[in-house]
């Protein structure tokens, strides 16, 4: 097999040190410094065999520098690593400076079995990456990932200001307060103000009824019945801690997001305006894209790289002409948390291309596959617009009639006589 890096170090990650291998002639030789297994692979020539040397080496900044020093001056020509949860960063981000860095998969690189210890992983990434057997993870520069932060924290706090209203919530059912059985938001402007009047110990239901502003009064009667209940000054204290917890993270992602506006280079704020044109992508969806691809459209080929990459398209697992299976990969969960939001949007939407793609599928084959398929056309479009800055042109609620009238008519015939019409067709001509 060919070589193709004659010098190549393969680094197995964990959190406390990396082991290290560099192959040499003659024999293997481990060496147990600290904390990471460092294996360093140089290809034989002629009669020289192939050997190497692994290290243990430790994660701390100061030992990641000194193995620096110490692959410069083995001539190193690769360094290859494994994405061990976030332990790979320290490594990854003081030897790319210096260093051709490879960061891979783990599934890519898994070991034979039997040969599992983080000795014989050193070994075997170094060699899988000096013949060029694996291929590295998308690492974005330093402006991209500080953008990916910051999207990611805002993911985050999101999730757990919604844990919070979800836990007020049931302090609510507890005292027999049944606000979310009425109002939409809890958390809006009427929400909220029936909240503060039952922690200051109002009991009347009628006076905090009628606190509802514009469409809640309409629901003045219900509301009366649903702030009728037992709430307790205990009950008050919990809500208030919740409410107090709800502010701090609404401030919070109020600051990410001045933050993310900030962090955004005009070309991608451009970028951005491009992918709000798409049904269903808000602001935010636009930017955790353009954080998690770094918004290149050349580091994905085709639009199908992109999909796959995203975990948007099906699995391909094919043994003697059956298809095992068509499961879809993980992919990038962020952005793919991101899409399924834009797509149960655009599903959502009227006259629009996505949802009559979702309908459609749907019908045949469920409503998870029919958002998987949403999901991949919308990375096709924002592939095609970022690659040739258009704006999004919308192909309307009719193509797949009009793409295939044939078919359409004859469901539509078909239909009608499963209801027991006998139909017949005649030619309008405008």
């Amino acid at each position: 097999m060919e070589v193709v890096h004659s010098r190549c170090a393969g680094i197995d990650i964990s959190k406390k040190d990396a082991k290290v291998c560099v192959r040499k002639k003659d024999a293997k030789v481990c060496v147990r410094k600290k904390d990471a297994k460092v294996c360093v692979r140089v290809q034989g020539s002629g009669s020289r065999a192939t050997k190497s040397t692994v290290a243990t080496w430790g994660a701390m900044s100061n030992e990641i520098l000194a193995l620096r020093e110490h692959l410069i001056a083995e001539k190193v020509t690769c360094v290859v690593m494994e994405s061990t949860g976030d332990y790979w960063k320290p490594f990854y981000y003081l030897l790319e400076d210096v260093l051709n860095v490879m960061l891979v998969n783990p599934r890519d690189a898994r070991n034979r079995p039997g040969r599992k210890t983080d000795v014989s992983d050193a070994a075997w990434i170094a060699d899988l990456g000096a013949h060029g057997l694996l291929r590295a993870s998308l690492v974005p520069p330093p402006r991209i990932r500080r953008l990916r932060d910051l999207t990611r924290a805002r993911t985050d706090l999101t999730r757990d200001r919604t844990r919070q209203v979800n836990r007020l919530e049931k302090i609510l059912e507890d005292a027999g307060i049944k606000l979310s059985s009425v109002a939409t938001d809890i958390m809006g402007v009427s929400g909220r103000a029936m909240l503060e009047a039952l922690i200051e110990g109002k009991a009347d239901p009628v006076a905090m009824a009628d606190l509802a502003k514009r469409r809640m009064r309409a629901k003045i009667p219900v509301l009366i019945e649903a702030l009728t209940g037992r709430f307790t000054p205990h009950h008050g204290h919990l809500v208030r801690m919740y409410l107090d917890l709800i502010d701090y993270y609404t401030a919070a992602l109020d600051d990410l997001d001045a933050r993310i506006t900030a962090a955004l280079p005009s070309s991608l704020r451009t970028a951005r305006d491009l992918l709000c044109s798409i049904p269903g992508w808000s602001t935010t969806v636009a930017e955790i894209f353009l954080a998690e691809t770094g918004g290149d459209m050349d580091v994905f080929p085709t639009s199908g790289h992109l999909a796959s990459w995203a975990g948007a398209c099906p699995g391909a697992n094919e043994s003697a002409g059956r298809v095992k299976s068509t499961k879809t990969r993980d992919g990038n969960r962020n952005l793919k948390g991101a899409l399924g939001v834009a797509a149960l949007a655009a599903a959502r939407t009227k006259d629009t291309y996505f949802a009559a793609k979702y309908r459609r599928i749907c019908a045949r084959r469920g409503p998870m596959k029919a958002l998987v398929a949403v999901e991949r056309a919308m990375l096709v479009s924002a592939h095609s617009m970022l690659t040739t800055g258009a704006f999004y042109r919308d192909l309307g609620a009719n193509y797949f009639t009009i793409r295939r009238p044939g078919a359409a008519k004859a469901n539509a015939i078909r239909q009608l006589e499963a209801l027991g019409y006998a139909v017949t067709l005649e030619l309008s001509i405008p």
